[in-house]
Formats: C-alpha cells, sequence, structure tokens
C-alpha cells in the first residue's frame, strides 16, 4: 500500500464500517479544492516554526565568528585628548598656563604566529557545523510537523469510530428493551447493554481528549489551527528501497554526521590557534601627536613616530601548554564522537526501517482481522435473531470489532510516521529533497554579508 494511499484506506475503511456519515468524511479525510494537504502543512511548519527560526537566528550569530577571527588581520586606531592647567615655579614665582594635547595612534600586526589564520579556518569550520545543526533541525520540525499532521487524521478517524460503536450500542439498547417489554428478553440483557453503551460514551470522551491534545500539537508546530486535511500523505516515493540504499543515503546525507566531521576540523584549527601564542608577535605601531603650551617657552609642538616591535614568549607558566594539551584530548573526543554519531545514526536508520516494514504488516493483518471480524459480527447478529446467541455474544462481537478497527487505524498512522521517520534517519526530510512550495532560507547569505565587514553596528536586515 502507497503512503498516499494508506490514509485514503482509513477513510474507506471507515465509511465501510459505518463509523461516518459521506459529509463527515468528505469534511475530514477526502482530498479536495479546500482541504490542506501535508505538504503545505510542512511548508507552513517550514516558514513560521519558532524553534527553527530560533536556529535560524542562531546560526546568524554563529556567523559573527569568522569577522571577529578575521579583526587580527585588521588595524587598530585609538584618538585621545586631554586638557587641563598647569602650575610651576617655585614658592615665590608660580606660573600658571593652559595645557591640551591631542594624539592618534595606529597598530597593525604584522604576524601573530598564524592565529588568526587558524581562528579563522576554526571559526568556519563551526560555521559549517551550525549550518549542518540548522538542517538536523529542520528535519526534525518537519518529522514533528508530519506526525502531529497524522495524529489529526488518526484521531478524527479514532472519534468517528468511536460516535459509530456508540450509536451501535444505543441502538441495542433500543433492542433490548424492546424485547423485554414483550417478554422475550430479560432484564440482564437491558443491563449488559447499558453498561457497554456507558463504556462507550466514556471512550469516546477519551478519544475526543486525545483529538484535541493533537489538535493543539499540530498548533504548536505548524502555527495554524487543523481544519480541513486532506489524506494525501505522499511520503513513500522518498522511502529508500532496500536496508542498504537507506545505509548508505545516510552517510552522506545525514546532517549530524557532516556536523560532526565539520567540529573535528574545528577541534584541529583551535590546537594550532594555541600553538601560535608560543610564536612570537610582529606587530608595526605609529602615532602623531600635538601639544599646546607644553612648556613656559613652547607654544606648541608636534610628534610622529612609528616603531616596529616583536614580542617573544619565552615562559608563560605552563598556560599556554596546558591549553594545547587540553585541546589535543578535546579533538580525540570530537573524534570519537564522529565514531559514536556515525554508530547511532546507522542504529537509527536500521530501527526506522525495521518499523516501517513492521507497520506494513501489521496494516495487512489487521485488515484481514477488520474483515473477519465484520462477518462475525453479522453472524452473531442473525444467530441472535433465531435465538442461538445471546445479547452478551453480540456486544463482545461489536467490542472486538471496534478494537480490530482502531487497530487498523493506527497502523495505518505508524506506517506513515514511520514512512517519514526513516526519510529523516537517512537525512532526506529537508524542504529540498521534499519539494516544498517554500521561500528557502539561505544561510549563505547572511554569512557573505558579514563575513568582511569591518565597521557597523546593524544587523544586514537593519536591526
Amino acid at each position: 500500500m502507497s503512503g498516499r494511499s494508506t490514509l485514503k484506506a482509513v477513510a474507506v475503511a471507515v465509511v465501510l464500517m459505518g463509523s461516518v456519515s459521506a459529509g463527515t468524511l468528505t469534511g475530514t479525510f477526502v482530498s479536495s479544492a479546500h482541504a490542506e494537504t501535508i505538504r503545505e502543512s510542512l511548508a507552513l511548519a517550514y516558514a513560521n516554526n519558532p524553534t527553527l527560526n530560533a536556529a535560524r537566528a542562531q546560526l546568524r550569530g554563529v556567523d559573527e565568528n569568522v569577522p571577529q577571527a578575521l579583526s587580527g588581520w585588521r588595524p587598530t586606531v585609538s584618538a585621545s585628548a586631554s586638557a587641563g592647567r598647569l602650575a610651576t615655579g617655585s614658592d615665590s614665582v608660580i606660573d600658571y598656563r593652559n595645557n591640551a594635547s591631542i594624539s592618534l595612534t595606529v597598530s597593525q600586526t604584522l604576524f601573530r604566529g598564524f592565529r588568526t589564520i587558524n581562528s579563522t579556518r576554526q571559526a568556519e569550520a563551526v560555521v559549517r557545523a551550525q549550518r549542518e545543526s540548522l538542517m538536523s533541525t529542520e528535519q526534525d520540525t518537519l518529522l514533528d510537523a508530519s506526525t502531529a499532521y497524522v495524529d489529526v487524521i488518526r484521531d478524527t478517524a479514532l472519534v468517528s469510530l468511536q460516535r459509530s460503536d456508540l450509536a451501535f450500542l444505543q441502538e441495542q439498547v433500543r433492542a433490548a428493551r424492546d424485547r423485554f417489554d414483550v417478554g422475550e428478553g430479560t432484564r440482564t440483557d437491558v443491563s449488559q447493554a447499558e453498561a457497554r453503551a456507558a463504556e462507550a460514551r466514556a471512550s469516546l470522551n477519551t478519544a475526543l481528549a486525545n483529538l484535541n491534545t493533537s489538535r493543539a500539537i499540530y498548533r504548536q508546530i505548524i502555527g495554524i489551527e487543523a481544519r480541513s486535511l486532506s489524506a494525501d500523505t505522499t511520503i513513500s516515493r522518498y522511502v529508500p528501497k532496500s536496508l542498504d540504499e537507506a545505509l548508505q543515503q545516510s552517510e552522506s546525507h545525514q546532517p549530524l554526521i557532516r556536523q560532526a566531521q565539520h567540529l573535528v576540523d574545528a577541534a584541529l584549527f583551535n590546537i594550532k590557534a594555541i600553538e601560535g601564542e608560543l610564536l612570537p608577535t610582529v606587530t608595526l605601531d605609529g602615532s602623531i601627536s600635538r601639544s599646546w603650551n607644553p612648556s613656559a617657552l613652547t607654544d606648541y609642538s608636534d610628534n610622529a613616530q612609528i616603531f616596529g616591535n616583536v614580542s617573544i614568549p619565552l615562559y608563560q607558566g605552563g598556560g599556554v601548554s596546558s591549553r594545547v594539551r587540553q585541546a589535543k584530548e578535546e579533538l580525540g573526543q570530537t573524534r570519537l564522537q564522529l565514531d559514536v554519531t556515525r554508530d547511532q545514526i546507522r542504529a537509527n536508520v536500521i530501527s526506522a526501517w525495521g518499523n516501517y516494514q513492521a507497520a506494513e504488516a501489521s496494516i495487512v493483518a489487521a485488515q484481514a482481522a477488520v474483515e473477519a471480524q465484520k462477518l462475525a459480527l453479522e453472524g452473531v447478529i442473525e444467530e441472535q435473531r433465531v435465538g442461538q446467541r445471546t445479547t452478551l455474544d453480540v456486544l463482545d462481537a461489536q467490542r472486538e470489532l471496534v478494537s480490530q478497527q482502531s487497530s487498523l487505524v493506527t497502523a495505518q498512522r505508524n506506517r506513515i510516521v514511520g514512512g517519514y521517520q526513516l526519510v529523516a534517519a537517512v537525512g532526506r526530510l529537508d524542504a529540498d529533497s521534499l519539494g516544498l512550495n517554500v521561500v528557502r532560507y539561505q544561510p549563505k547569505q547572511h554569512y557573505k554579508a558579514v563575513r568582511d565587514k569591518w565597521i557597523g553596528l546593524r544587523t544586514p536586515d537593519g536591526r
């Protein structure tokens, strides 16, 4: 059964089971010009989900690490000014004069032990890792959105089943009372039917509560209320054809693996940047200044100077050496974490594949059980009419049918969600792979806008 036909099968099964009226079915399940498709819901989640937007903002903040690292190539400029009144001389002769000065100082680093190069490369690696983290968040958001979408449809179907069950049992109560009134039944039959009707009413209230919860989660993730939802899930086309294909795709497409690889690069450049603190630092410093009334005989004086400075670290108390050792241990940790991530992704893919296959088998079994139980219920009702079955037999058969119908709806839901989980596990549940009709978020645009900025307090969007 394809992903597209799965929920349609739910709707058809519900109609055949007598669970909902045709009008209710059309408003809830059947695709129409006014029904919201799952692709439209995913597009809304992609554009509006606050968790995903927060991850995008976090990436924009991480982008700023690169211009901060690049600032090591750029000069620093400072200016100063002072003014005051001086008193000079002896006890008998005191000279008072006003004094003022201004100065401008420029310092340009020529060599920092390759720290600027390695810090920049480290920052760039962290940006690439954060982009993969954003992609992972995007996939998690779309998976949550698809799950919320299908859960609303499942719980709507279960509510319809419970309503149909309650209507059936209420009819059994009426029939039992009629038989009792004409002396063909007993008070026990009436009581049993009433008890089952009360139980069905409680189950309906529980199903309604579950539906309200699913609708609230849908609103939280997607941003709008769940109204008319289409049964078109369109996920089977993205599901890998085999487990081996799924594992191969996960190696190249899973963003968590790529993120771990970039973090290894960042840890390596971090070691080199710290080691650069053991190398000399070369700077070129220049300044110009003017002073007014620097002495009693001088109205003003100008001064200009330029110096080259070399600072050679000889011993820093062992702090830098300790940080180098610490960074090497962190590099080893990130490499081990890469292996852990690969193993975890592999386990997730195998688990998702198994769940997906199990859900397909469960649908076949549940469909067979529903058909068999429908025939059994019809037979029990006919046998009751000729006195070979009791009211309790009919009630038990109806309860079993509702249970099998609920299992079928749940199995169909599990298959669809399992398909989305499998696609997410291999790393293909993103807006580009799904072809969502949305304006794509381009993380490189902000990066390019801020990477080479020398000055400015406003963000690229004007804040």
